[in-house]
């Protein structure tokens, strides 16, 4: 908020009002006036049942004046005093509003601050199971007890079911910040979460050259699109996300530096480490001059997309059955860890924001910390001799 000026509410007054600037009225308490970038902005705020309130009357202009808003500022007191509540008959219609409705409408408002993969999972969860299980229910009927049946449903895949939960419980927040739904009412607190198992991957060294040798095959029977096998040892290679190496940009790759500069990754921007491997890639990759993706798609102008099906053709042949891309970067982890890496600069290989994120790699560390302990006893032990045995 910016100044305060305390003030009688006149035409003159109103006129000297600054953007940033709020007046409150000194003849008739709660009455007041505020501007932001356009004309002010005429309101009454007081208590109801209670509750502190803000009543906007109306902008400055036609019909509202200073004297206007003043008589309708005395008007809507007098209605409080008498025990009246004058918001009743809007909340009263914000009660009616669907979920189907009110998830268009948070959409509108929320989504463009969410980045684009996050709007497309949001639109199609709405689409394909929230609208469907409560879009005639009216936001502010919807209970507890249906949030927890929606999601006991899911059971069988509980990282959906989880994710559901995560979106719908931020809609309703939403809800209760524009009025849809009275405050500290967001039916999805306490429903409690699945545990979802660990479902990490780690290729071992001899899959790693399984995997080198079927991309190697591919690549020189000329079998396979060199942007996907490119795209496949990236991945490898950086422990990047999926989505981060599809849509990279030439413009992103300074091989100089060794460096991708990522400006909008999942956790913000990002830079991501090359090694001399990864260079080798990127080096080898052609460059076409209508299309600005360092893996283009089959349009002009199009990133590569789908890498999923050559994916699981890859996998079958080098014996990889039911690894995903993602566990790439899980294994990618793993190898830094046996190498003596230690959490926090996993983390920051991985461009992880948390420290929590990379908690799940402790494992791994713990491994290669108790391998380096047992290394170090030995080379000790033997500068030393053996200790005799205890009797």
């Amino acid at each position: 908020m910016g100044d305060i000026v305390h003030a009688k509410v006149t035409k003159t007054a109103i006129d000297r009002l600054q953007p940033g600037q709020l007046i409150r009225d000194t003849e008739l308490s709660g009455f007041g006036a505020r501007r932001r970038a356009g004309a002010p902005v005429y309101f009454v705020q007081t208590r109801i049942a209670g509750r502190l309130r803000w009543l906007t009357i109306g902008t400055h202009g036609i019909p509202w004046t200073a004297e206007t808003a003043r008589k309708q500022a005395l008007k809507l007191l007098g209605e409080i005093a008498g025990g009246g509540d004058p918001t009743a008959p809007k909340r009263e219609a914000k009660a009616q509003i669907t979920l189907k409705e009110a998830s268009v409408l948070f959409m509108e408002q929320h989504g463009p601050r969410l980045k684009p993969r996050t709007r497309e999972e949001y639109d199609r969860l709405f689409r394909l199971h929230l609208v469907p299980a409560f879009g005639k229910k009216n936001i502010i009927d919807i209970t507890r007890p249906d949030i927890a049946r929606f999601h006991a449903k899911r059971a069988a895949t509980p990282s959906g079911a989880n994710f559901a939960l995560a979106c719908l419980s931020k809609l309703m927040t939403w809800a209760e910040e524009t009025g849809l739904r009275p405050e500290n009412t967001n039916p999805c607190r306490k429903v409690k979460k699945y545990r979802a198992g660990q479902r990490e991957r780690y290729l071992t060294l001899e899959e790693y050259a399984r995997l080198g040798e079927v991309l190697d095959g591919l690549e020189r029977n000329e079998e396979e699109s060199p942007f996907v096998i490119a795209a496949v040892r990236l991945l490898a290679l950086t422990g990047a996300r999926l989505n981060e190496i599809l849509t990279l940009h030439w413009s992103y790759v300074d091989l100089q530096r060794c460096m991708l500069f990522l400006p909008d990754s999942k956790t913000g921007r990002k830079p991501v480490r090359l090694n001399d491997e990864a260079v080798a890639v990127l080096t080898a990759l052609p460059r076409l001059n209508s299309n600005l993706y360092v893996l283009p798609g089959r349009r002009d102008g199009i990133h590569l997309v789908n890498l999923q099906k050559p994916w699981r053709r890859i996998r079958t042949l080098a014996g990889l059955e039911g690894v995903r891309l993602h566990d790439l970067r899980h294994s990618f982890a793993s190898i830094a860890a046996a190498n003596g890496a230690s959490l926090p600069l996993i983390g920051k290989l991985l461009g992880h924001s948390q420290p929590q994120t990379t908690a799940r790699y402790t494992h791994l560390t713990d491994a290669a910390a108790q391998q380096l302990n047992s290394t170090v006893g030995s080379a000790i032990g033997a500068a030393m001799g053996r200790p005799h045995a205890l009797v």
